[in-house]
């Protein structure tokens, strides 16, 4: 149940970093940077937390981003063309994406643990669901601009 848990949730970023991705490249800077405004007033850090917590949530992100970019450079970029491939193919395109949501959920893993030394447990769980109530803004507010919805 908690491996479909996550592979859902892999999914959903997938899809919202698509949706980002589709954009132009200064939305993306944008994005970011609404993204570290939402953060910073949700989690109230004092100075010396806010010291601590950014060079760590930052190299998360990248981190993420890297595995994304792998994703859809390595798996997802081979996959729009399925029919061209054969089983052992699909099934090595399987396994990769297995052996990267595993480096994901490791990845993710420490940064509760490096994030949670800096700053509460409370704010930790705090930044967690204040990650996804801005993806679940960003998506409303993509869905408003562009005429309702995702069909």
């Amino acid at each position: 149940m908690n491996i479909n848990k996550n592979i859902l949730i892999v999914l959903f970023l997938l899809f919202t970093t698509t949706l980002m991705f589709g954009q132009r490249r200064p939305d993306k800077e944008k994005i970011k940077s609404l993204k570290v405004a939402y953060i910073t007033e949700r989690l109230n850090l004092s100075s010396t937390e806010a010291q601590a917590f950014w060079p760590i949530y930052n190299a998360h992100e990248e981190k993420m981003e890297s595995f994304n970019e792998q994703e859809r450079s390595r798996i997802y970029g081979k996959v729009r063309d399925m029919e061209s491939l054969n089983s052992k193919e699909v099934e090595e395109l399987l396994d990769d994406l297995l052996s990267l949501q595993e480096a994901k959920q490791k990845a993710n893993s420490q940064f509760i643990r490096d994030i949670r030394t800096v700053i509460s447990a409370k704010k930790t769980f705090v930044l967690l669901k204040t990650e996804n109530g801005f993806k679940r803004r960003l998506l409303q507010q993509y869905r408003q601009k562009h005429g309702g919805g995702l069909r």
